[in-house]
């Protein structure tokens, strides 16, 4: 296998792509865990620049305290909180955004050397600069999630939340697909093999994208605090109340049994439709790095569900929460790299030969 781009894209760029997509997986479980301790509305004002700086003095500390004492999470959910309990939660805030603003240095500085090098230029240059400014947006739009729940009601927009992780799934994705499309070529396939990992990748790989946006109105409900039976749902198949909501539409939303009930769904969907891409791969006669992310997407398809069901019965511990978020962002990447793998090579015949 030869480089892609070999005289156009240094290994380094390619290391520097991967690095990026490693932090945004750390950032995005960085964020699960947050929510998950209730520590995202600690830090109640947003210094770009100074809130690199936390309290380092116990007056700095109380003052930081008395601030958030002013909002409706400390007076109605944590009133009567310790300053050693507000710490704790303010940490976990401040170190997901350090994470996210040392995301951006790890991003802008290489970006800023490798063009004036001329190791990116052009349209992968255009490219690399429109991510940049999407990650500025999706600083903004963390600031505008956590004010959603500086207000009477304590707790962020679930829709905030969800738009807020799409991006950073986005971001995550199109930073994969860069890596990958400048390393290692994918072997050519046949395409009548091509075809059968083909059609239903692009189903399961949909289903899966659903699947972590639909958990993230779960996590924004706190809909994983309830229903916590498997496989029925407190004793039944579809819950009740799960229309409850008007105008209809709000159902899949806000009602937490329709939130729960369709993730589910939507889980056991993928599972299926990943066990079904690993079944009509193993006649495709994938090979090398192909055939390895076909045989992990199989294993994780087992693995996730399992993790997921098993986060619901002992209702959502941080850890095993935080591993289920873990493993539902693995699959996503590696059925990017699948479909990386499979993808059809224009301008070239595109079959492997035969072997003999």
């Amino acid at each position: 296998m030869t480089l892609t781009h070999p005289t156009e894209t240094p290994k380094s760029v390619v290391i520097w792509l991967a690095v990026m997509v490693a932090m945004i997986f750390v950032i995005v479980i960085l964020g699960g865990v947050t929510r998950l301790t209730q520590s995202g509305l600690s830090m109640v004002d947003w210094r770009p620049i100074m809130g690199i700086i936390p309290p380092l003095s116990t007056a700095e500390w109380e003052e930081a305290f008395a601030a958030y004492k002013a909002y409706p999470e400390y007076q109605k959910l944590n009133y009567g909180m310790t300053l050693a309990e507000f710490q704790a939660i303010f940490l976990m805030e401040y170190f997901h955004r350090v994470w996210g603003r040392l995301i951006g240095i790890v991003f802008i500085l290489p970006f800023l050397s490798f063009l004036i090098r001329g190791h990116v230029r052009g349209s992968f240059a255009l490219k690399l600069t429109g991510l940049l400014l999407l990650g500025g947006a999706q600083g903004v739009m963390g600031w505008v999630m956590v004010k959603s729940g500086l207000v009477d009601d304590p707790s962020v927009s679930q829709y905030r939340l969800a738009a807020h992780l799409s991006l950073a799934l986005l971001l995550g994705a199109i930073l994969l697909w860069m890596a990958l499309a400048r390393g290692t070529e994918p072997e050519p396939l046949q395409p009548a093999r091509r075809r059968r990992v083909v059609g239903p990748l692009h189903p399961a790989l949909a289903l899966a994208v659903l699947t972590v946006l639909s958990g993230a109105f779960v996590a924004g409900l706190d809909a994983g605090q309830t229903f916590n039976t498997f496989p029925l749902m407190d004793g039944q198949w579809v819950p009740d109340g799960m229309l409850d909501l008007k105008p209809i539409w709000r159902n899949p939303f806000e009602n937490v049994p329709m939130v729960q009930f369709d993730h589910r769904v939507l889980g056991i969907l993928t599972m299926l439709a990943c066990l079904l891409l690993w079944w009509r791969g193993q006649g495709a006669d994938l090979r090398g790095p192909a055939r390895i992310a076909l045989n992990l997407i199989g294993l994780m398809a087992l693995v996730q569900p399992a993790l997921g069901i098993i986060t619901l019965l002992l209702v959502a511990p941080v850890s095993l929460a935080a591993a289920h978020q873990a493993g539902a962002m693995i699959l996503l990447g590696l059925l990017i790299w699948l479909l990386h793998e499979t993808k059809r090579h224009p301008g070239r015949l595109d079959y492997a030969p035969a072997r003999r």
